[in-house]
């Protein structure tokens, strides 16, 4: 059962108990009507409790069923909260931890509320493109005031039960032993009379309402482009405050209705879903043991070790950071103090939490002094003859069983591996910079890499709040791997008539954070050149633009030199036109013969897109990535991809497969383009025939 029934004295516990998170589906709700009649029933109950197994009242809704017959099927949430407002016998509901979204509408349908301290409270339905669709957008005004109510559906944030006691929507807050303390709160109400107060019934004034949501609305429309659900949550609740609420239910349904089938609700609950699979691991079983991680050890002190550095100092997880000279172990260590001395001013952080994670930071240039560390993570220059030193030196001093990680971004992992002989015990971590910023990791699995490895850093990474996705090895994993085409692509287009500004302009325009050369700025050109001069030895059959050579050869390496694709001026990282730029692409033009065209903004966003889509089919086929979605989390959580697009392969799949390898097929007719790069990945042309997706198995 999901729901456990029990009695104590005359009070009914309904107990919903359906591991992880207590969604509430249809199984769920049927066990809760049947629970809730057996206490209606039953004349010796004289008060209802509704609480949560595990720690959770309830997670809400199971988003799975929406836009399914299953999600509106007898008894869904409205019926539910009907029964509960109904009932001829006080229900109280028990928040013992979390309760969010459907937990929390089934809360406000209750007669009474209480709660433990500390308890996060709320409505994040928006952050999946919707807005709550069982009566929080009529209820919560009512008992928590318009403006705390509409902060918290706007913005999906959960909010402390403290918070909520100083509003109607608590009843009381529960101190000690919880579950006591809520059977005494039930026998005061049977005491008093066992009222039954409804929140449907309690009044709004509010005279200035018009005014109100002007300003409301003026606001979240500033701050909410492309996402249509946060301007509705502000007109469903505007009907709360001006309609009857019934009016304002129904009004309500009809918005949440017309979310659930927008494509930006759809690739929002996509990317939902998509980054929990991303944590499960085909041949790595929930039940692998995994190995203790007590300490970390960080090689290198620079940009990358010490953004790593953070996010364990911010885990209260102990870090020695190495570095060979002192001065620049000690600029590390300056930097990391920085970095804390800003967050605390800007009111993030407590001066009490800085120093205590500076005091967990150890600085050393000894190798000895990180021999105990149950995992260390080279972040040293990108180059294999300096990680094959670090490695050597690594495997002769770390203790048997540490995990040896390496934050390469392109290297072959089994290479490094093969410096060691202890291959089972290393794994790639490639953090993205800033380091202690980006959420995005990537879980590098060598060919040798043990499952416990595996497991270890998987839950490693939830623990310093990292999204981590599992690559297999090749080069540039999966990122970079497809970045690298996104940019050859982008430099053709320069080449046939296409200026730096209309790109950026154009895929910006797509939803990206920002284009190809303004990010090639930030990152720097020189990484890129780096690389091509690798292809031109290692892969000589692979065609490239020479004009980001020809940019590398001035010296004009991006931001960090005051010149790339764009010019900066100092202190500012506005990206300027750049005459000298424009110059050396019409001579380039010249030398090459071709005559410059006029390229849409569509052609340029397609091509950059597809360019993504084809490779990323190429490593889905080839198992480097475990699933076509996991490619979308990488792309949303570290490139920039518009969220509301779901990712690339999402939104291939939304322009329909079929179309985008008919598109492909019209690259080729290019006369300067590289038919081999438009060649479509043959799942995807597979695919694009059958009409199933990437991920369908």
């Amino acid at each position: 059962m999901t729901a456990r029934y029990q009695v104590q004295d005359n009070v009914a516990l309904i107990t919903i108990d359906n591991p992880p998170i207590n969604s509430m589906g249809l199984v769920t709700r049927q066990a809760i009507e049947a629970a809730l009649k057996q206490a209606t029933a039953d004349a010796s109950i004289k008060a209802i409790v509704i609480t949560g197994a595990n720690g959770v009242l309830t997670g809400g809704a199971d988003i799975r069923e929406f836009g399914k017959p299953v999600a509106m099927q007898s008894p869904n949430l409205h019926d539910l909260i009907r029964m509960l407002e109904a009932s001829t016998k006080p229900v109280i509901a028990a928040i013992n931890a979390v309760c969010m979204g459907g937990g929390t509408e089934i809360s406000l349908g209750c007669h009474y509320r209480v709660a433990a301290p500390g308890v996060m409270i709320g409505l994040p339905e928006v952050k999946i493109g919707i807005l709550p669709g069982a009566g929080g957008t009529q209820r919560l005004p009512r008992v928590a005031g318009v403006e705390l109510a509409l902060s918290m559906i706007v913005s999906g944030d959960a909010v402390n039960s403290e918070v909520l006691a100083k509003t109607r929507a608590l009843d009381k807050l529960i101190d000690g032993d919880f579950m006591a303390g809520v059977f005494a709160f039930a026998k005061n109400v049977i005491a008093d009379g066992a009222k039954l107060p409804r929140v449907r019934d309690m009044k709004i004034e509010m005279p200035n309402a018009a005014t109100f949501f002007a300003e409301a609305r003026a606001k979240v429309a500033a701050s909410s482009a492309h996402f249509p659900a946060p301007l509705k949550c502000v007109d469903a609740i505007e009907a709360a405050v001006l309609r009857k609420f019934d009016d304002g239910l129904a009004y309500e349904f009809q918005l949440f209705t017309e979310l659930v089938l927008t494509p930006e609700s759809v690739a929002l609950r996509h990317a939902f879903f998509a980054e929990r699979a991303a944590s499960k691991i085909f041949d790595v079983p929930e039940t692998t043991p995994s190995r203790s991680i007590k300490a970390v050890a960080v090689i290198g002190a620079g940009t990358m070790g010490g953004g790593i550095s953070m996010n364990f100092l911010n885990a209260g997880i102990p870090v020695l950071m190495l570095e060979m000279k002192q001065d620049a172990l000690d600029r590390g260590v300056a930097t990391i103090r920085k970095n804390y001395d800003n967050t605390v001013k800007r009111g993030k952080l407590t001066q009490e939490k800085c120093d205590q994670r500076m005091a967990l930071l150890t600085p050393t240039l000894d190798y000895e002094a990180i021999k105990n560390a149950d995992l260390v993570i080279e972040a040293v220059f990108e180059d294999i003859g300096v990680k094959e030193q670090v490695f050597s030196k690594l495997d002769t001093v770390m203790k048997p069983g540490a995990i040896l990680a390496s934050n390469t971004s392109t290297l072959d992992v089994n290479r490094i591996a093969s410096f060691t002989k202890r291959r089972q015990d290393v794994v790639g971590l490639h953090f993205f910079s800033p380091a202690n910023v980006m959420k995005l990791l990537e879980v590098v699995r060598g060919a040798a890499t043990s499952k416990d490895v595996l497991a270890t850093v998987m839950q490693l990474a939830k623990k310093i709040k990292k999204t981590a996705v599992v690559s297999g090895v090749c080069d540039g994993f999966i990122g970079n791997r497809m970045i690298e085409q996104y940019l050859r692509q982008a430099l053709f287009m320069l080449d046939e008539g296409a200026s730096v500004e209309q790109i950026d302009g154009a895929i910006e325009g797509f939803g990206f954070a920002m284009g190809p050369f303004r990010m090639s700025d930030l990152a720097g050109n020189d990484i890129g050149w780096h690389i091509r001069k690798r292809r031109y030895a290692e892969r000589p059959e692979i065609i490239y633009s020479k004009i980001g050579d020809q940019l590398c050869e001035l010296g004009r390496f991006g931001q960090k030199t005051g010149a790339g694709w764009y010019d900066y001026k100092p202190g500012d990282r506005t990206a300027y036109p750049s005459v000298v730029v424009a110059e050396m692409l019409n001579k380039y033009r010249l030398t090459l013969g071709i005559k410059q065209r006029l390229i849409s903004d569509e052609e340029i966003c397609h091509r950059l897109v597809y360019a993504l889509v084809n490779e990323g089919a190429h490593i889905v086929e080839e198992g480097i990535a475990q699933r076509a979605s996991d490619i979308d989390v990488i792309y949303l959580t570290g490139y920039g991809f518009p969220l509301w697009r779901g990712g690339p392969m999402h939104y291939a799949e939304t322009v329909g497969l079929a179309k985008v390898v008919e598109a492909m097929d019209g690259f080729t007719k290019n006369p300067h383009a590289d038919p081999a790069f438009w060649k479509p990945a043959s799942n995807l042309k597979a695919c694009a025939v059958s009409g199933k997706g990437l991920d369908a198995r």
